[in-house]
């Protein structure tokens, strides 16, 4: 499994994330959730190995990461949340690359590689620039790079960016199949009603604090509120978001 232990980054001693410890078996999906600034981007940054923490342990298979993080890259499938690619590349040049990178064997990359372009929409468009891809097409490409070896951990920072409704649609029945295969899923993001219909579990960060962890019916049973979104917001929102909008509006309308 997966196992962040009391983790803390601080950037100039002001910790960005402070004390977090969760865990993810095989087969279950996380969802990592909080405002702006809580501290989400800068957990996936340690858990991927981009960043170093100030304090703490981050474990897979109970070694710890660093121990060999050029092994551990190996086993992780990550979709940043935002989609830097290499625009002078076409989707597939982009596919073949991450291929090589990965090690995998030529006819292999070429089967998966075939096959995902396929099923996500983007064979008519392989030969293509990126640079000519619009947001959504490039996110589709991020979300094959991240399969494509087939990895253990796969780690989804807002994935949904740019997706049109019908592949955000398939993208959730994605990951419960994923699931299903017994893969670890690091879920973050803003779009609740989603992590409440793929998530297993969640955890609740607010100023790189962990304010929530467990079960979505546990955290909606423990708060008495009848969904996650309504839970998210008793246990972070620092403002009456109905009295801002209606504010908004006035500022709008005013003459």
């Amino acid at each position: 499994m997966l196992e962040v232990r009391s983790l803390t980054k601080c950037y100039s001693s002001v910790p960005a994330v402070d004390n977090v410890s969760f865990s993810i078996r095989p087969g279950e999906v996380l969802g990592y959730l909080g405002p702006n600034g809580s501290g989400k981007s800068t957990t996936v940054k340690v858990i991927t190995g981009l960043l170093e923490p100030t304090a703490g342990t981050v474990l897979f298979k109970g070694t710890k990461i660093t121990d060999d993080l050029a092994a551990y890259k190996r086993l992780v499938g990550y979709v940043p949340e935002e989609a830097n690619l290499y625009p002078f590349l076409s989707g597939l040049e982009y596919l073949e690359l991450v291929s090589r990178l990965r090690s995998l064997p030529t006819h292999l990359s070429a089967k998966r590689s075939e096959a995902l372009l396929e099923l996500f929409a983007m064979h008519p468009h392989r030969h293509t620039s990126i640079s000519a891809y619009s947001k959504g097409m490039r996110q589709r490409i991020l979300l094959i790079a991240a399969l494509l070896h087939n990895p253990e951990l796969i780690i989804f920072d807002e994935p949904l960016s740019g997706l049109d409704v019908t592949s955000a649609l398939i993208f959730r029945k994605l990951v419960s199949a994923l699931s299903r295969e017994g893969k670890i899923i690091f879920y973050c993001s803003h779009v609740l009603e989603v992590v409440e219909k793929v998530c297993s579990h969640v955890i609740i960060l607010q100023r790189g604090k962990q304010v929530a962890y467990g079960t979505i019916e546990d955290l909606k049973r423990f708060q008495s509120m009848p969904s996650l979104e309504a839970a998210f917001s008793n246990l972070v929102q620092e403002v009456d978001t109905e009295q801002s909008a209606h504010a908004i509006v006035d500022a709008v309308i005013s003459r």
